[in-house]
C-alpha cells in the first residue's frame, strides 16, 4: 500500500512538472509605462480647442509597433490618475454613466497588462471607480487600500504576468495622503496604508506564493525628496520603498510629475531601478530587461536598460483615432455648449501678484452657493484666460480645473487670520526694498517658473486686509474689518466657504496654520456639496445669463510702491510683457 502511495505520489509530481511552463533560458521583456495621464487620451485639448502632441493615440501607435516587431515580450502598465484632468474623462464619470466608461475602452482597446489606482481616480467616487473594476479587463492595483471591514485590499493587490515560464509580479502601491485632500465619502471603506510598510508585507506573500523572476513596483507615489524620508506616511515614497525593501527589482513612480531615471541601493545593497513618465503621456517610462537563466544559482541574471520615450515625436495612430472619433465628436459637441456670457475677460496670470477678477469671480460664487460670510479660494492654473463673449462649457475647465467640493465650515476670526498668515507665507517673500524677490522664483537656461505651489495661494473674500510683505511670517496680515461694513472680531465664528481640498487639510492652510487637528476639521465642517464645485459654478452662470466681473480690490499689498515695481518686474520675468 505504502509503494502504491509512493508511486502515485511521484507520477503526480511528474505530470505536474510538465504542465508547468518551461522558463526559456532567455527571456527579454520591453516594459512600457504611462503615468499622470489626466484624461490626455485624444490628440486634442478640447478645452483650448486645438490638437496636442502627446496622447494615448501616440503611445498605442508605439506600443503597438514594439509588439509586431516581435523582438521582446511587451507589457503595458499604467500607473494612475487617469480620471482626472479633461472633459473626455469627466464626461464619462458624471455625464454619461450609463455605458462603459471611456477609460475601460481605450485601455481595454490598447491592451494594458495592468495598472495601479492614482488619487485623483479615487476623487470621482465610489460610483466610478467601482464601476470601473469591472469594466478593466486588467488588474487594477493598489495594495495598500486596504478595507475597513476585513483587512484585505479593496483592490487587487498584485499580479503576475507570465512570458515564456518567466514570472512577472506587478505590486501596486497609491499615495497614501488621500485622506489629506479628499471627503471621506469619497474613500469610505477603506484606509491607506504606509507604502513602505505595504510593500514590505507584500513582497514578503508575493516571493512565498509565486516565487517570481522579476518584481516591478506601480507606485502612484513621487520620488520623494529627502525631507520627505522621515516623515510617518510620506505622500511621495517611491524611492523610499526602493532602498527599503528588498526584492523589487525595477518602479514606475508618478504623481509628482516629474521626469525622472534613478538608480538606488536596496537593503541587499543591489541597484533597484525608479523611473517616472511625467505626466499627460508625454513620456512613455521604456525599461528593456534582459533575463539570463543562471543554472548554478537557478535563478535569472537581470540586465535593465531604462529609456524615456518623448511621444511628441511619435505618429498617431489611425486605428485607435477612427475607433474612438464618434465618442470624441460627441464630448466635443458637449463642451462647445453655451452657458453664458462674460462681459471681462479674466486671466490667472493677475492672480500670482494680488487680488484678481479671476478669483473674485469663484470667490463671489462660492459665498453665494454657501450663504457664507467668508471664502477663500486660489488660482488653479498657472496661466488660464477666458475672453469676454459667450462662454461655453469648455471654459468652465479653465475656471475651475479640478473636481473639489465646495465645503462650508465654521472657523473662527483668530483662524480665518492665521489661515491667511500661512497662505501668503510660501506666496510673498519678505522685502527689504523694491528691488528685493516679492514672488517666489526658480530661473534655470529653460526659464522662469514659481518654485512654490500656486493652487496654495488662497486669499479671501468678504473681509477687507492688507499684506505687509515687509513684515515677517505672523505679523503681516492686518483685517480690517468685515466688506459689508461690519466689525471683523477674532473671537467671532464665521461661515466660511473653501473648497474641500482645502477644508480636507490640503496645503496644512487649516492644520499648520489655523492649528486644527484632523478630528477638528471634521467637526467643523456645516455642509458639503454633493456634486462637484465646478458642476454648481456652471449652474450658477447659467442662471446668471451675463456676468459682469468685477475685482473689488478687498485686501491689497503694502508697501504698494514696492509691490508695484516687483509685480511689473516679475510679471515679466514669469509671462513676458502685457
Amino acid at each position: 500500500m505504502r509503494k502504491s502511495y509512493i508511486y502515485f505520489l511521484l507520477i503526480s509530481i511528474v505530470l505536474f512538472s510538465s504542465c508547468a511552463p518551461k522558463k526559456a533560458d532567455q527571456v527579454k521583456l520591453t516594459i512600457m509605462g504611462t503615468s499622470d495621464v489626466h484624461g490626455a487620451l485624444f490628440p486634442y485639448d478640447l478645452v483650448n480647442d486645438r490638437e496636442t502632441q502627446t496622447s494615448l493615440a501616440q503611445v498605442y501607435s508605439y506600443v503597438n509597433q514594439e509588439r509586431e516587431n516581435g523582438e521582446s515580450e511587451v507589457i503595458l502598465l499604467d500607473n494612475g490618475d487617469i480620471l482626472q484632468g479633461d472633459p473626455l474623462v469627466y464626461y464619462s464619470n458624471f455625464e454619461k454613466t450609463e455605458t462603459k466608461h471611456i477609460c475601460a475602452d481605450v485601455m481595454n482597446f490598447m491592451g494594458y497588462n495592468a495598472a495601479t489606482v492614482g488619487n485623483h481616480d479615487i476623487e470621482p467616487g465610489h460610483a466610478v471607480y467601482d464601476k470601473l473594476i469591472n469594466e478593466l479587463a486588467f488588474p487594477w492595483l493598489a495594495a495598500n487600500a486596504v478595507k475597513n471591514s476585513d483587512g484585505k485590499p479593496y483592490f487587487q493587490p498584485y499580479t503576475i504576468i507570465e512570458k515564456k515560464g518567466a514570472k512577472i509580479a506587478v505590486l501596486g502601491l497609491i499615495t497614501p495622503a488621500i485622506p489629506k485632500w479628499l471627503p471621506e465619502k469619497i474613500w469610505s471603506g477603506m484606509h491607506f496604508e504606509p507604502m513602505v510598510e505595504s510593500a514590505k508585507k507584500w513582497i514578503k506573500i508575493i516571493e512565498e506564493k509565486e516565487k517570481p523572476d522579476f518584481v516591478i513596483g506601480l507606485f502612484h507615489s513621487g520620488a520623494g525628496e529627502e525631507h520627505e524620508a522621515n516623515r510617518v506616511n510620506p505622500e511621495n515614497a517611491s524611492i523610499l520603498v526602493a532602498q527599503k525593501v528588498s526584492g523589487i527589482d525595477m518602479v514606475i513612480c508618478g504623481h509628482d510629475h516629474h521626469e525622472q531615471i534613478v538608480w538606488v541601493e536596496n537593503p541587499n545593497q543591489e541597484k533597484v531601478l525608479v523611473i517616472n513618465p511625467k505626466s499627460r503621456a508625454k513620456f512613455i517610462a521604456e525599461v528593456e530587461v534582459d533575463l539570463t537563466w543562471n543554472s548554478a544559482e537557478n535563478k535569472y541574471e537581470k540586465k535593465l536598460k531604462p529609456n524615456l520615450v518623448k511621444v511628441a515625436e511619435l505618429d498617431q495612430s489611425k486605428a485607435y483615432v477612427d475607433h474612438f472619433q464618434p465618442l470624441f465628436q460627441e464630448v466635443e459637441a458637449y463642451v462647445s455648449r453655451q452657458v453664458g456670457t462674460f462681459q471681462k475677460s479674466i486671466s490667472t496670470k493677475d492672480a500670482m501678484f494680488g487680488d484678481s477678477k479671476f478669483i473674485d469671480l469663484i470667490q463671489n460664487i462660492q459665498m453665494d452657493l454657501a450663504d457664507a460670510e467668508i471664502s477663500f479660494a486660489a488660482p488653479l492654473s498657472y496661466n488660464a484666460t477666458i475672453d469676454s463673449g459667450d462662454l461655453q462649457v469648455r471654459d468652465l475647465f479653465k475656471l475651475y480645473r479640478f473636481e473639489n467640493l465646495l465645503y462650508t465650515m465654521n472657523l473662527t476670526g483668530q483662524e480665518v487670520k492665521d489661515f491667511l498668515e500661512f497662505s501668503y507665507k510660501d506666496w510673498f517673500q519678505q522685502m527689504k526694498s523694491a528691488n528685493d524677490p516679492m514672488l517666489f522664483i526658480s530661473t534655470t537656461e529653460n526659464g522662469s517658473r514659481l518654485s512654490t505651489m500656486f493652487f496654495n495661494y488662497d486669499s479671501a473674500e468678504g473681509i477687507d486686509y492688507t499684506v505687509d510683505i515687509s513684515k515677517p511670517y505672523g505679523e503681516r496680515i492686518n483685517i480690517t474689518g468685515m466688506s459689508s461694513g461690519e466689525k471683523f472680531d477674532t473671537n467671532k465664528t464665521y461661515r466660511v466657504a473653501l473648497n474641500s481640498y482645502r477644508g480636507n487639510g490640503g496645503g496644512n492652510h487649516l492644520t499648520e496654520g489655523s492649528g486644527l487637528s484632523k478630528e477638528e476639521l471634521t467637526s467643523r465642517l456645516i455642509n458639503s456639496t454633493t456634486k462637484d464645485l465646478r458642476y454648481y459654478l456652471m449652474k450658477w452662470i447659467e442662471k446668471k445669463g451675463t456676468v459682469d466681473i468685477q475685482c473689488n480690490q478687498n485686501w491689497t499689498v503694502l508697501p504698494v510702491k514696492w509691490h508695484a515695481t516687483a509685480s511689473k518686474r516679475e510679471y515679466e520675468l514669469l509671462y513676458g510683457k502685457k
